[in-house]
């Protein structure tokens, strides 16, 4: 409880999303929880804080991040991660449809490193294009 910081709600009635009991951010810090119970040595998360405001997904993503100081190996997949989420990766695989791998590496403070890899690809996609205009 107290790793996915839910030890304040331990006497809690999950109840019914939006009527009472957990909110939608504690119901995903449970999940996690759950999953913890088990003592697996890597978790997969899908879409971990979709649907979350940008302080509930900070809250999950601190909770994932304490899953991840313990020593377990956590897995996520994200689509459009504030620049907050994106810097609290340690690594990332990009991969585009069809499963090909555009960028495989670290990030944490570095990711600033693969947001200078797009501008620069970006550029070059937007000179091209003038070229063939």
């Amino acid at each position: 409880m107290e790793l996915v910081e839910l030890t304040a709600l331990r006497d809690a009635l999950v109840g019914l999303p939006g009527v009472d009991g957990l909110s939608t951010e504690q119901r995903k810090r449970l999940t996690i929880a759950v999953e913890l119970v088990a003592n697996p040595s890597i978790i997969f998360m899908d879409e971990p804080t979709s649907g979350l405001d940008a302080r509930a997904a900070a809250i999950v993503m601190r909770t994932v991040r304490n899953t991840v100081d313990t020593g377990r190996t956590v897995v996520c997949t994200i689509h459009q991660p504030s620049i907050d989420i994106f810097e609290s990766f340690d690594e990332l695989l990009l991969m585009k449809r069809g499963g090909q791998i555009i960028f495989a590496g670290p990030l944490g403070r570095n990711s600033h490193h693969l947001v200078e890899y797009f501008e620069v690809r970006i550029l070059f996609l937007n000179q091209q294009c003038e070229k063939i205009l």
